[in-house]
C-alpha cells in the first residue's frame, strides 16, 4: 500500500467533516453532556457541585454505548455511500480500492478521534479544576474503550456499504445493526440460556459477549472503573473463568481489536469485486 495515497486521503476525509460540522456537533454534544451529568449528577444526593472523573465516567457509560455507535455507522455509512460523482472521481484515482478504504476509515476515525478529544477534554479540564485529578486515569482508559467503540463500528460501516449498492438500503441495515447490537443483543442471550442447562448457559454467556462490541466495552469499561459489582452476569463470568480482570481485560480489548480488523478486511475483499 501506499502510505502516501492513504495519508492523503485520509486528511481529505477529515476535512470533509470538520467542513460539514459533523466533527464540531459530536464534540460539542459531548463536551456539554459530559459537563452535564458531572455537575448535576449529585443533585439527587442533595449535593451542589461537580462529581469526580470515576463517577462521571460510570454515569456516562449508557449515553456512550447509545450514542457513540450510532454515530459512527451514520457518519460511516454516508462517507462510504458518498455521491455517485464523487465516489466515481476517487475511483478513477491512481490508488488502489485498499487505499481508498484505508485512508477513509482513518480519515472518519480522525474525526471522531478530534471530536472525542475536544468534548471529553473540555470537559475534563473543567472536572479537574473543581474537583481535582484523581480518577482521571480511569477517565482516559474509559475514553480509549469508546474510542475503540468508534472505530468497531466505523469498520462495521465499511462493510454495510460494500454490501449495499443503494445509500438508502445502507442506513437502514446500519440502523438495524445498532438496534440488534445496542438493544436486542443482550435480550437474544439472556433468552437463549433460559433454553440451556446451567453449565451449558454459563459458557454460552462467556462465548456470547465476545459477539457484541457494545458488551465487551460496557464490561472493560466497569471493569477499568471498579464496577465489579454491577458488570453483570457476562462479567462475572469472564472473570471467573480466567481469574483475573487483567487477563479478562486483555482478551476484552484483543475481541474489540477483531471486530475492528475482520469487518475491514471483509469490506476489501467486497469492494474488490464490485464494478465501479
Amino acid at each position: 500500500m501506499d502510505l502516501n495515497a492513504i495519508k492523503t486521503i485520509a486528511r481529505q476525509e477529515l476535512a470533509i467533516n470538520i467542513r460539514n460540522r459533523w466533527t464540531l456537533i459530536f464534540a460539542a454534544v459531548f463536551a456539554v453532556l459530559v459537563l452535564a451529568i458531572s455537575s448535576f449528577g449529585l443533585v439527587t444526593a442533595g449535593i451542589i457541585g461537580f462529581q469526580g472523573f470515576a463517577r462521571t465516567s460510570a454515569s456516562l457509560l449508557n449515553l456512550v454505548l447509545y450514542v457513540v455507535p450510532l454515530v459512527a455507522l451514520m457518519m460511516g455509512t454516508l462517507s462510504f455511500t458518498s455521491e455517485k460523482s464523487a465516489g466515481e472521481l476517487l475511483f478513477s484515482q491512481p490508488v488502489t480500492r485498499a487505499e481508498i478504504l484505508t485512508g477513509k476509515l482513518l480519515g472518519l476515525f480522525a474525526s471522531m478521534f478530534t471530536a472525542t478529544l475536544i468534548g471529553f477534554g473540555l470537559a475534563g479540564f473543567v472536572i479537574a479544576t473543581r474537583v481535582g485529578t484523581e480518577g482521571s486515569l480511569r477517565y482516559l482508559l474509559f475514553v480509549g474503550l469508546a474510542l475503540l467503540l468508534a472505530l468497531s463500528f466505523l469498520s462495521l460501516a465499511a462493510l454495510v456499504s460494500s454490501l449495499c449498492e443503494r445509500q438508502t438500503k445502507a442506513f437502514g441495515v446500519a440502523v438495524f445493526l445498532w438496534f440488534f447490537f445496542v438493544l436486542f443483543y443482550d435480550l437474544l442471550a439472556i433468552g437463549v440460556t433460559f433454553l440451556l442447562k446451567e453449565h451449558s448457559a454459563n459458557k454460552f454467556i462467556f462465548v456470547s459477549l465476545f459477539g457484541n462490541p457494545v458488551g465487551m466495552v460496557r464490561v472493560a469499561a466497569l471493569m477499568a472503573l471498579d464496577g465489579k459489582e454491577i458488570f453483570g452476569a457476562a462479567g462475572a463470568a469472564l472473570t471467573r473463568f480466567l481469574g483475573g480482570e487483567t487477563a479478562s481485560m486483555v482478551l476484552l480489548v484483543t475481541g474489540l481489536l477483531l471486530w475492528i480488523i475482520i469487518p475491514f478486511l471483509l469490506s476489501q475483499k467486497l469492494l474488490r469485486k464490485q464494478d465501479i
